[in-house]
Formats: structure tokens, sequence, C-alpha cells
């Protein structure tokens, strides 16, 4: 017998959901307006959606700031146009800490291995831990519309991680399916979004200007 992807998980999970007489709170953790673009698009029918940001691997603040001016932008407009209330929760930028407790002991790890697993983890370890504190029904991230980012490395990480937080269920996504990148694509290019050129770790600034 075939095991069942996360994307038909998720569709399923969405027909379920939307036969419920009220919407189930999803705190989603968000890392720029581009990434976000689909996710809201296609979930805000189904769920009562919440941003988290929590981004201190950013480098440097002034792309974090830059990224989180983006995001409101966006989300104002979604707002205004779809007639939605959602809000964005922002942490604090911390980058000394991450890069000391965190960053500086994977710094020899090549791009797309255990740093960047490191990095998926505290991510969505942190949205957990909010969610579940603050009684939200499920909680996800944007992170799996990236081209250059697993699905399925991310998924993975998140259902491990989620056994310690039986409060709150975790919406499995592969945000690229349905056409999640085209449609990201286009409104960028039509509303003129910053599309940034890294993930936002430091290390990742090393392969800006490589051909």
């Amino acid at each position: 017998m075939n095991k069942k992807t996360d994307h038909q998980w998720e569709i399923e999970k969405l027909k379920e959901l939307k036969q419920l007489k009220n919407k189930p709170s999803l705190l989603m953790h968000s890392c720029c307006a581009v990434c976000n673009s689909w996710p809201l698009e296609y979930l805000y029918s189904v769920f009562d959606i919440t941003l988290y940001y929590n981004n201190s691997n950013i480098y440097p603040q002034s792309e974090y700031d830059h990224r989180l001016g983006e995001l409101h932008k966006y989300v104002d407009l979604f707002n205004e146009n779809h007639k939605t209330n959602i809000t964005i929760i922002e942490e604090p930028y911390d980058y000394e800490t991450y890069h000391k407790t965190y960053l500086v002991k994977r710094s020899e790890d090549r791009e797309g291995a255990q740093r960047c697993g490191m990095c998926y983890a505290l991510r969505i370890t942190e949205a957990l831990k909010y969610a579940s504190v603050h009684k939200f029904d499920y909680v996800t991230t944007v992170m799996t519309i990236s081209r250059q980012k697993s699905a399925d490395k991310i998924n993975g990480i998140a259902r491990k991680l989620a056994t310690g937080y039986p409060e709150v269920h975790y919406f499995y996504s592969n945000f690229k399916k349905e056409k999640g990148i085209d449609f990201s694509v286009n409104v960028s290019k039509g509303l003129g979004i910053y599309r940034q050129e890294y993930c936002g770790c430091e290390y990742s600034t090393d392969n800006l200007h490589e051909e």
C-alpha cells in the first residue's frame, strides 16, 4: 500500500476543515511577504490566520527589518482586498544570541545540510510553543513554498517536534503545489514586492555574487 504524501493529507484535511461551522485558528510562521502570498490566499477561507514573524536567523538586521516591512505592507493590502483581519505577531530580534548559541556551531556545514535543518527546527519549535501556550488550533510554516527548501524535510522535522505539543495540531503542507510558486512570483512582480536573493542566513550571503 502506498503511503499517503503530506500533500495528499493536506488536500484531505482542507476538505474536512471546510465542513466546520467555525474556522479553526492557525498560527503561521512567516519569513517574508513573497513566501506568504500563496499560503494566505490558499488558506484564509479555511482558517482564522495569525502570522508569526520570529526570524532572528535573518542577517543583517536591515534585511530582517526590510522583510518585515514588506510583510506588513502586503498583509495590509490583503486585509483590505479580502475583508480579513489578519495580524502579525513580532518576536524580538536577537541575532547575537542565535549566532552564538546555534549558528556558529554549524559554520562548516554545506548549504542545505544540517545547518538548515537546525534553523527549520528552531523556527518550527518556537511556533509550536507559541501556538500551544496561546491556544491555537493549528500551526504551520510558509517555508515549504521555497524552491530551495524540501517540503518533505520540513514536514519531517515538524512531525517529530509536534509530538511534544499535543495541545496543537500541525498543518503539514507543500505550498509549492497548486501553482503556489507561480502565484507568489506573479504577485511579487505585480505589486513590486521585494524578492530577496538569499534565505536570510549569514552564511548564504557568501553565494550572492557567485555565477
